[in-house]
């Protein structure tokens, strides 16, 4: 692989003449979240603070990038699906363009993007001996945005791993090359506090103990709890992997056969997703070219229609506040969006669906805010404070779980949810909770 770079021959340019190929008044795309293209992403900004661009489009769905920074803000407007920690405070000051997206069709990018962006920005690795570049530990839609979009610009990461499914790219569908500098994958999130980490331990453990059965396919979500599951299914056997994103200790129980994917009714014997996150490098390396991990583009893992061929399927999400009717919402404690929908809708709907699934939601009790004063607030609340968007109706939402217990919803009257759920509340509003629950629903 030492002679990649002879391979590329004048496709590989240098940072500054790729970024040159953007003009004013065009469309820029970029691959997602734990692959953004972070090398492109300074080096357009740092050529965006000399001047001579304005009014730059720039799709980049849960960017890592700070495309709103100060210098900036003013030649890039940013549409983003996900309020990621680099241009979460612009989002809120109304300063990008969120997009509420969470339906994903095979061969579409989702309405609200750029169906041909004039530029388009992805990591890759290195091209082996074939000339085919691997999309590295994130497929998400690079390959539709790569066929659609009029020009293409690629950074090279020699540490980028390679799977099976449609990982993979060929140097003749890209119009340029760079050296990636900077890293890609890193953590967007701080580390979990102690607190949330004893929250994690009891909640993943409620789900793998009673809700989780031999055989079942799963999903779960980016999140501190709902990506921390992995790590407590080494009981468990026969389990399948069929999600959006890959998140940390499945490969350990793939080697230690727990999950062998033997029981799905697609990709039988495979790990499906679209992206690795939440996975430290070793794991990485576990899965490099491992026959058994398949990663496809987000409107492939992500299609319903596909999701509901599977039964005993079972969608496990993070929620931020859940009410006493269980309408769940994982963007947003208010108006003011948090994170993003992702797929969870979709996810929840097909755990739902399933004959013998399951859509859990899994919530810490309560929480104290970083930017607050201090002061303990319930996850578990009387009603959606105004303008707070529901990303799974309660319609879909089979299980709640915190802390303190299991939440079973599905059949239950509203009376019966709100009884339910004031049981699992953190035991300093339990009383408050109740005390609404009669006054909203006549307990």
């Amino acid at each position: 692989m030492s002679d990649w770079r002879g391979r590329l021959g004048s496709k590989l340019v240098s940072l500054e003449d790729a970024v040159s190929r953007v003009e004013s008044g065009m469309t820029v795309a970029a691959s997602p979240f734990t692959c953004s293209p972070i090398t492109l992403g300074r080096g357009l900004m740092e050529r965006a603070r000399k001047g001579g661009l304005e009014n730059i489009r720039v799709d980049h769905l849960a960017s890592a990038i700070p495309w709103t920074d100060p210098e900036v803000r003013h030649v890039f407007r940013l549409r983003d699906n996900y309020a990621t920690p680099a241009n979460r405070e612009a989002c809120h000051a109304g300063e990008t363009d969120y997009l509420p997206i969470g339906l994903f069709r095979q061969y579409e990018l989702p309405a609200g993007v750029q169906q041909e962006p004039d530029i388009f920005l992805v990591p890759v690795s290195p091209p082996n001996e074939l000339g085919y570049c691997s999309f590295g530990p994130g497929v998400w839609m690079s390959p539709l945005c790569v066929e659609r979009a009029k020009v293409v610009i690629a950074e090279v990461h020699e540490d980028f791993i390679r799977t099976g499914g449609e990982n993979y790219v060929h140097v003749d569908q890209i119009d340029f090359f760079v050296e990636g500098e900077a890293p890609v994958g890193a953590p967007i999130t701080p580390p979990p506090s102690n607190e949330e980490i004893e929250q994690v331990e009891a909640i993943c453990t409620q789900v793998a103990v009673e809700l989780i059965n031999d055989g079942d396919t799963l999903q779960t979500g980016v999140g501190t709890v709902s990506a921390s599951l992995g790590r407590f299914l080494d009981f468990k056997n026969d389990l399948g992997i069929q999600t959006e994103l890959i998140t940390g200790g499945i490969a350990d129980l793939v080697a230690a056969g727990n999950i062998t994917g033997a029981r799905k009714a697609i990709h039988k014997g495979k790990v499906v997703g679209s992206a690795l996150v939440s996975m430290p490098r070793e794991e990485l390396l576990q899965i490099h070219e491992n026959p058994t991990f398949e990663l496809y583009d987000f409107g492939y893992t992500d299609d319903l229609r596909r999701l509901i061929q599977l039964d005993n399927f079972v969608a496990v999400n993070n929620a931020m506040v859940v009410d006493l009717t269980g309408q769940v919402s994982a963007e947003a404690f208010d108006h003011r969006p948090y994170t993003g929908v992702g797929g969870q809708t979709v996810f929840m709907l097909a755990g739902a669906y399933s004959p013998g699934g399951k859509s859990i939601s899994v919530v810490p009790s309560s929480s104290v805010p970083s930017n607050g004063d201090g002061a303990r607030v319930t996850r578990i609340v009387p009603t959606l404070a105004p303008a707070t968007p529901v990303t799974v109706p309660r319609t879909y939402v089979d299980f709640v779980v915190t802390e303190f217990g299991v939440a079973e919803l599905r059949g239950k009257t509203v009376q019966e949810r709100a009884r339910a759920l004031c049981d699992i509340a953190h035991p300093e509003f339990q009383d408050a909770l109740r005390d609404e629950a009669r006054r909203l629903y006549n307990i």
